[in-house]
Formats: structure tokens, C-alpha cells, sequence
């Protein structure tokens, strides 16, 4: 297991306390003048370096739902092509049209499955996603645009205690788990808090139903939290992290 930290939320670099995880590498480029695409595609393309080079599985923490797009690249780039297993609150799957608050990773899953390719894959060097080669993982607060896509999509959507080998696309994985879809009243201080939803140890279960088929390539865990509201907060979400980077088993076969 490599763990690489990206201590950003989009072009917003994150104080250093805000993701407590021990990491191997961490992934802070320079960022270029320009609009915030090409700053994000700055933060996204060193992320896809640093995950081609790791030498084991790599569990990239970040603040931030569009850097699995780099995660995804970097995978791409050691030969390997993955499905998508996406664990999220919400349904990330807005377009710049359809989205009503403008916020840009509400868009991160479609962007990952061809959106706007200008805009994100073309500049990071990602392959976008067949739609039916993603799951979506809970999203029990979707718009009403993400509803009426996903009604005629063919990313599909599950529930966390559906996650089975059987239930996800075959072949590699990458596995994305915003820790937002985990039940608000459970994990305080989320940017965006959706209440109603699973445990962590219901998250952390599936995602071991996952890592024990031996074919996932890649986790990538979004971290959507303010700064913590004080040293009990703070250590909870320590150990949340810590759980989700134990060693893991090495990369599957592609």
C-alpha cells in the first residue's frame, strides 16, 4: 500500500492538520495563474503521476471528489483499465447546465464518464469511463436533474449492503469513498451533511467485501470536512482514516 496524501479542496490547499493521515508521498504542485480549471488540472495530473508510480496498491486521500479523476488517469497509465465503484451521499453526476449551485464537484462522477472532456480528462490525459462500467454507491440526496440522468443512465445505483463482487462491474476497481455517505449524524463537521445514511462500519464492511476479490487497483478517499471543530472531532476522523489505510491486499489482475 502507498498512501498519497493531496491536501487540496479543488485549488484550495488544505492546512496541514486537516486530513491526519500518515502519507508516503504528498502531491503539492505549484499551481499555474489561469482559471480554476487549469489550476485543478495542475493538482489532478501530479496526483495521476504519483499514483503510476506507486509500486503497490495506492490509497489516495484528498479533500476533494475531482481528484479520482487523477486517481483514475494514474491507474490508466500503468496498463490497466478500471471500473468505477463510486460510494457517495450524493450523485456527483451534474453537468455545468444542469448543475444549480455551480459547485464543481458535484460534477466529478460525470466528468469521470466523458463530461466536459475539454474541461478535465483531455487535460489530465484521462479515458473517460463507460457510464455502464460505474457504480454509484448510496447518493440518497440527488437533485432533480441527477435523478432524471441516472433514470436513463447506465451507471447503476446500489446500495451499501448490496456492494458485492457480484454486484459491480468485473474486472479492476478503483473504489472512491467520499466520507460524506456516511450517516451525518455519525461523522460531524461535513461540508455537505446528508443525514439517514449508513455507518462507517457498513462502509468499511463493503469496501472489505471489495479489497478481499483482490481487484481493486486503487482507493481514493474524499475527505468534504471543514476544519475540525476541536481534538475530539479531530481524532475521529483520525481513526476513520485509519481504518481505511490498513495494508491492503496488492493490485489485482488486469
Amino acid at each position: 500500500m502507498t498512501t498519497i496524501l493531496v491536501p487540496y479542496h479543488q485549488d484550495d490547499q488544505l492546512p496541514d492538520d486537516d486530513l491526519p493521515v500518515r502519507a508516503d508521498v504528498t502531491v503539492r504542485p505549484p499551481l499555474p495563474d489561469g482559471d480554476v480549471w487549469h489550476r485543478v488540472s495542475a493538482v489532478y495530473e501530479a496526483t495521476a503521476a504519483a499514483v503510476a508510480a506507486a509500486t503497490d496498491m495506492p490509497v489516495v486521500v484528498s479533500g476533494d471528489c475531482l481528484i479520482a479523476g487523477g486517481t483514475v488517469a494514474g491507474v490508466q497509465r500503468t496498463g490497466v483499465d478500471p471500473a468505477v465503484v463510486w460510494f457517495d451521499a450524493h450523485g456527483d453526476v451534474h453537468t455545468l447546465q444542469t448543475s444549480t449551485s455551480g459547485y464543481l464537484g458535484g460534477l466529478s462522477l460525470r466528468l469521470i464518464t466523458g463530461a466536459h472532456p475539454e474541461l478535465y480528462a483531455d487535460r489530465i490525459g484521462l479515458r473517460p469511463v463507460a457510464p455502464e462500467r460505474a457504480v454509484l454507491v448510496d447518493a440518497r440526496d440527488l437533485d432533480p436533474a441527477e435523478a432524471e440522468y441516472l433514470e436513463g443512465s447506465a451507471t447503476r445505483r446500489i446500495a451499501v449492503e448490496d456492494v458485492t463482487a457480484e454486484s459491480v462491474p468485473p474486472g479492476p476497481l478503483v473504489v472512491h469513498i467520499d466520507l460524506d455517505v456516511i450517516d451525518a449524524a455519525e461523522l460531524p463537521g461535513l461540508r455537505f451533511p446528508v443525514e439517514g445514511g449508513p455507518s462507517s462500519g457498513a462502509v468499511l464492511a463493503a469496501c472489505e467485501r471489495l479489497l478481499e476479490t483482490g481487484r481493486v487497483v486503487a482507493l481514493d478517499v474524499a475527505c468534504p470536512w471543514w476544519p475540525a471543530a476541536g481534538d475530539p472531532e479531530r481524532s475521529g476522523r483520525a481513526r476513520l482514516l485509519a481504518h481505511l489505510a490498513l495494508p491492503r491486499p496488492p493490485r489485482g489482475p488486469a
